[in-house]
């Protein structure tokens, strides 16, 4: 016990100096130059000076100036990019499914046999989702009933009720929005979502609108990304809407492949909106870093979440046993290029010199893990499953209490797909955790396969009372 507490105390006295390196540095050479002007002396530190030639003290002045201006280029020059606020679907009551009854249902389906019945109800008991979570209109039917009618509905009705919430929380007008990025992988109407948008809220003619399918559940952070970059490009304090779903009404599989049945369970109904700007006034969250990996050149990887017919002709997507090692796999790649732009130098330094010593030592050495909670305050993971939220958990060494959000919007909502990680910000919202300038890491897996992350800097906090946790946020965490 108390080798362990030194090693603690040992790491923390190397974190500090190292993390602190310029600082240590600086007060070194002070402390040095001030005893060698007490050893001097006034008369001979002034004769000194004296001795400074007026070239000397022009070139310093003029490296000063450029010093300066540059610094000032790069302070009036970069457009930063802020995220205003954000509004989550508030679901309707008449949507919810509870266990027993999606159960109940799937034994009143003349396409599932009692081997499928038994498969997804075993899924369902283990899968981590609640009695709260919803699914659409169709598929309270007996059979599920969806047509692309009910598809579009679906995608109106979430959007649109997300936009109105986040239009009232911002107090932004229709017209001052300069662009717009949807997302929705499974379900891509023409015309697209972008245009139903602009057409529901009469949006300028100007307006550059991009909508991006077949990414899967990562594809709300990458819609980030592509407004990110649209914005840079645009004038200074443009506005883009960013809207981000999965309409599964056309999503449900009636076939008997397990590997096709697992998404019926996993999936449910769900939405967000977030508006973005290169404006600081009235924003919450400044955009810090978004990192994108793919994996899609390997076999594996591209296959383990592929959309494709059965034996039979019924159209679904195959979710493959790779699927946690793959994500796993494409995790690591993902925090090995994130971590060298947020851990501090102490944590990159110790990682490195495990690097080192396991080659040396033929791996017989653990690689160190890096403590990223040294670099975030919270994790927003995408609740894509209970697997999938413990092999984060045990890859990142976090505790319970850091993938809560996770397992909580996983329990009362479900998998709402790109989605979760915004519902999962609302729960650390409802719970009134986020402070001024704590850091917020969301971490997306998506088809193809992909790992994405975008790290946000909170510069106001404010809770979300009136959110989608408003009616049930004293109930969690649930055990």
């Amino acid at each position: 016990m108390n080798s362990l507490l030194s090693l603690k105390r040992l790491k923390y006295v190397f974190q500090l100096v190292v993390n602190n390196f310029v600082v240590t540095v600086a007060v070194l050479f002070a402390a040095i130059l001030l005893r060698k002007g007490a050893q001097l002396g006034l008369a001979e530190i002034l004769i000194w000076l004296h001795a400074v030639t007026h070239a000397h003290l022009l070139l310093l002045t003029f490296l000063l100036s450029i010093g300066l201006g540059i610094l000032v280029y790069f302070m009036y020059t970069s457009h930063h990019v802020y995220l205003v606020d954000y509004a989550c679907f508030r679901h309707t009551a008449n949507c919810r499914v509870s266990m027993a009854s999606f159960i109940e249902h799937l034994h009143h389906m003349p396409s599932l046999n009692d081997n499928s019945i038994q498969f997804m109800t075993r899924m369902i008991e283990h899968s981590g989702i609640g009695d709260q979570s919803y699914l659409p209109y169709g598929s309270h039917y007996i059979p599920p009933f969806h047509t692309l009618s009910d598809a579009r509905s679906e995608a109106e009705q979430v959007i649109f009720s997300s936009i109105d919430d986040l239009f009232a929380k911002t107090c932004i007008n229709a017209n001052t929005i300069d662009i717009v990025v949807t997302n929705c992988s499974a379900f891509c109407p023409v015309p697209s979502l972008a245009d139903m948008i602009v057409n529901k809220y009469k949006l300028r003619g100007d307006v550059r609108n991009i909508h991006i399918s077949g990414m899967g559940c990562s594809a709300g952070l990458i819609s980030v990304e592509v407004a990110k970059n649209l914005l840079r490009a645009a004038p200074r304090n443009a506005h883009a809407l960013v809207v981000s779903t999965e309409v599964i009404s056309l999503f449900f599989y009636s076939g008997r492949s397990r590997a096709m049945l697992l998404p019926n369970v996993l999936f449910r109904i769900g939405g967000a909106a977030m508006l973005l700007s290169t404006s600081r006034s009235m924003s919450r969250f400044k955009l810090m870093h978004t990192v994108r990996t793919t994996t899609a050149a390997q076999d594996k990887s591209y296959q383990c979440a592929f959309q494709e017919e059965d034996d039979t002709g019924e159209i679904g997507v195959n979710l493959s046993k790779d699927l946690v090692t793959v994500a796993g796999d494409t995790l690591q790649a993902n925090i090995s290029a994130i971590g060298s732009l947020v851990l501090p130098f102490s944590e990159q330094l110790l990682f490195v010199l495990s690097v080192i010593a396991r080659k040396l030592l033929k791996k017989r050495i653990k690689l160190y893990v890096p403590d990223f909670r040294m670099a975030f305050q919270h994790f927003c993971i995408h609740a894509g499953g209970r697997a999938v939220i413990d092999a984060v958990q045990r890859s990142l060494c976090l505790s319970d209490e850091d993938v809560e959000p996770s397992r909580m919007a996983l329990h009362r909502f479900g998998n709402t797909s790109s989605s979760s990680v915004w519902y999962e910000l609302a729960y650390i919202d409802a719970k009134n955790r986020i402070r001024k300038g704590d850091r917020i890491w969301m971490i997306g897996f998506g088809s193809g396969f992909k790992c994405n992350s975008v790290v946000w800097k909170c510069i106001k906090s404010a809770s979300n009372l009136d959110g989608p946790w408003a009616d049930c946020i004293h109930r969690y965490p649930t055990k």
